[in-house]
């Protein structure tokens, strides 16, 4: 028989308020400002294929201990991020950040049998986590059921199409040109910090790399379209989607990796978004909001409940306004004139008394405020310090940043995402698809594309954009409202 010491396993810090361990926002907050980019002018990019093998047992829970972001080889460690992410939900984590300098020196000493029990430990103290009341989480209210949302909204009875202007499909196609250009440009420099990126690159106005369309935000939207397709419109059903998830989607990351465990394990939409799910304010919803808009040109309400639907199996409250918000400024975008103009009037249709509406108005705020998008940067890169870098929070301000300060103009407004470091990928595809619908994309930005995605979905690994388009555009004319 052999036996397992545990004589040189390392001593949790002790307890007692005047002994506190460091917080997980501390944590990440100080390795996203340390991480110097990888250079991508020289370093390849490590995306998935429709050939890879993803991780599970020990190789899973030793990658969520160390991980690199496959674009731009961004470092981030899950674990701490699942504990920052309940914390910044109102829950009490100190037992669980007790456990994380332990936790993190197992996995760089290779010690797998004793991180396995570790981060059992760990995931209990984050699901037996309580709320704590004090916390100004609590006072927001967050509705969750669509009929609720859509009456917890400003403009919950604006159900008036607005009139659409110029070939539609023209429009359409112009918008998925401009989120695919926004996630390539992104991709290579998400996950880094301003100041850090700014060493490395200096100013960036143009591809850093060549564009590669390969990543995890737009596969959600295909398969949005394949259930939209077969269903139609009215009969659109989440639990359908999830389960199209499962068919097509081998992994995900953050909200979408629980959503995949829990739909697999037959938790079935909503609650596969909510259960156990510390990342459910994350920006996975928000990142895929756009196709909701551009089946719904010029009809925010309707983007908004095709958003809604979309993002409660992955996400839940805070993390499905995110998706409302995307989807409504992709609508609106077709029939708006002026990016500020659009970002004011899409946050109407936000449930007001929710936190996400908050900070959507500190947004506002704050870039009324700055003359320029680097003086409000600073501000709401510290207002946001606490919220993780893949957050739908700090990742919104970015957005409005974006649209209040670029003037419409693509590259100016690209550059000012990529100050703001963060999830840029995200980011530049939602700004890319409003500007792109709204003017067009510059050929300087469309044409390295070469007209075509790829992804790791089998079946789907070249797709042509022109087809992409014309396919989305006559699903937007099916079984009209």
């Amino acid at each position: 028989m052999i036996e397992t010491s545990r004589q040189d396993r390392p001593e949790l810090p002790p307890r007692g308020p005047e002994l506190a361990p460091k917080p997980a926002w501390l944590i990440d907050r100080e390795l996203r400002l340390a991480a110097v980019p990888l250079d991508r002018r020289t370093h390849p990019s490590a995306w998935y294929t429709t050939e890879t093998v993803f991780p599970s047992g020990d190789e899973l829970v030793a990658l969520f201990w160390d991980a690199k972001v496959p674009g731009s080889g961004a470092p981030e460690i899950p674990y701490v991020e699942m504990v920052q992410a309940m914390g910044n939900k109102g829950y009490d984590v100190v037992e669980a950040e007790r456990l994380l300098p332990l936790g993190l020196d197992l996995a760089r000493s290779g010690r797998r049998d004793e991180l396995r029990a570790l981060t059992a430990e760990l995931l209990a103290a984050i699901h037996g986590a309580r709320a704590d009341p004090a916390h100004p989480y609590w006072s927001y209210r967050h509705p969750r059921l669509w009929e609720e949302v859509r009456a917890a909204m400003p403009a919950s009875g604006d159900e008036r199409a607005r009139p659409v202007p110029g070939d539609l499909e023209e429009r359409i196609h112009a918008g998925w040109t401009g989120q695919l250009a926004g996630g390539a440009f992104g991709t290579a420099i998400e996950g880094y910090h301003t100041e850090q990126i700014e060493k490395v690159y200096g100013r960036i106005d143009s591809y850093i790399a060549a564009p590669e369309t390969v990543n995890d935000d737009v596969v959600y939207e295909l398969v949005f379209l394949d259930v939209f397709e077969r269903l139609g419109r009215r009969a659109m059903d989440s639990r359908e989607l999830g389960l199209e998830w499962l068919r097509q989607i081998p992994f995900g990351w953050s909200a979408e990796w629980i959503a995949l465990h829990n739909l697999a394990h037959g938790i079935l939409p909503p609650e596969s978004g909510s259960w156990r799910n510390p990342y459910s304010n994350w920006i996975g919803a928000q990142m895929r909001g756009m196709v909701c808009g551009l089946l719904s040109p010029g009809r925010p309400l309707e983007a908004a409940r095709l958003a809604h639907l979309d993002g409660v199996v992955s996400h839940a409250e805070n993390g499905v306004y995110g998706d409302i918000y995307a989807a409504v400024l992709s609508s609106l975008a077709f029939a708006a004139r002026e990016p500020r103009e659009l970002a004011a009037e899409a946050a109407r249709f936000v449930p007001a008394e929710s936190e996400y509406a908050s900070v959507l108005d500190e947004c506002f705020r704050t870039v009324k405020g700055h003359e320029s998008a680097e003086a409000a940067w600073k501000v709401l890169d510290k207002r946001f310090e606490r919220y993780n870098w893949i957050h739908a929070y700090p990742n919104i301000a970015a957005v409005i940043l974006a649209l209040w300060y670029g003037g419409g103009d693509f590259t100016e407004s690209f550059r000012i995402l990529a100050h703001a470091g963060l999830d840029v990928d995200c980011n530049a595809g939602l700004v890319g698809t409003v500007l792109g619908v709204m003017g067009g994309v510059p050929e300087k930005w469309s044409a390295p594309l070469g007209g075509v995605l790829e992804t790791y979905i089998r079946g789907k690994e070249k797709i042509a954009i022109r087809e992409l388009a014309a396919r989305t555009s006559r699903l937007t004319r099916a079984e009209q409202p």
